[in-house]
C-alpha cells in the first residue's frame, strides 16, 4: 500500500511529465510550422517517451493502491526565437525534472518506502539519458551556429530519431503497462 505523502508527491510528478509532454509537443508544432521537420520529429519522439513516464507512473501508483489523481497541466511556450533556444530550454527543463525525479527518491528514503525507492531508480538512470541526449544537441547547435548549410544537416540527422516502446512496455492505450 502506497502512503499518502508519496502517492500525493507521485502525482505531482504525473503532472510534471505530462507538462514535459505538452512542452515538447509544442516545440515540435513550432518546428514543424518553420518547416524544420527533423527537429519537430525529434521533439515529438521526445513527447512520446514523456507519455511513457506518465504511464509508468499512473500505473505504479494504482499498483500500489493508490488513486492516480490528473490535475490541470500548465501550457506551455509556443514559440522559440531558435532552435539553439528550444534545445537550451529543453536541456534545462531536463536538469529541473532530474531535481524533482532526485527529491522524489530522498522522499522515498526518508519514507521507508523501498517499493518506489526501487521504482524510482528507473527514472534516475532515465534522466541521466535525458540530459546527455539534449546537452549533445545544445553542442551541435553551437557548433553550427548560424551555418544554414550545417542546421539543414543537423535537421535531417535529428529526423532520423525514432521512438521505440521499452521493452516490457505495452502502449498506454492498452493499459496495464510496465
Amino acid at each position: 500500500m502506497i502512503g499518502e505523502t508519496m502517492e500525493r508527491a507521485l502525482n505531482g510528478q504525473i503532472n510534471a511529465e505530462l507538462y514535459s509532454a505538452y512542452l515538447y509537443l509544442s516545440m515540435s508544432a513550432c518546428f514543424q510550422g518553420l518547416g524544420r521537420k527533423g527537429f519537430s520529429q525529434w521533439m515529438r519522439v521526445q513527447a512520446a517517451e514523456e507519455m511513457i513516464h506518465v504511464m509508468k507512473l499512473y500505473d505504479y501508483v494504482q499498483e500500489r493502491g493508490g488513486k492516480a489523481t490528473l490535475t490541470t497541466v500548465e501550457g506551455p511556450p509556443t514559440a522559440w526565437d531558435s532552435p539553439l533556444a528550444a534545445f537550451e530550454q529543453a536541456y534545462a527543463h531536463e536538469q529541473k525534472v532530474t531535481g524533482l525525479i532526485n527529491g522524489l527518491v530522498d522522499l522515498a528514503v526518508q519514507q521507508s518506502d523501498h517499493a518506489a525507492h526501487s521504482f524510482l531508480q528507473w527514472y534516475v538512470t532515465e534522466q541521466v539519458e535525458e540530459e546527455a541526449s539534449a546537452s549533445a544537441v545544445v553542442a551541435d547547435l553551437r557548433a553550427v551556429a548560424e551555418d544554414s548549410q550545417g542546421l539543414l544537416m543537423l535537421d535531417r540527422e535529428l529526423g532520423q530519431r525514432l521512438f521505440v516502446l521499452p521493452a516490457g512496455m505495452t502502449l498506454p492505450v492498452q493499459g496495464g503497462g510496465g
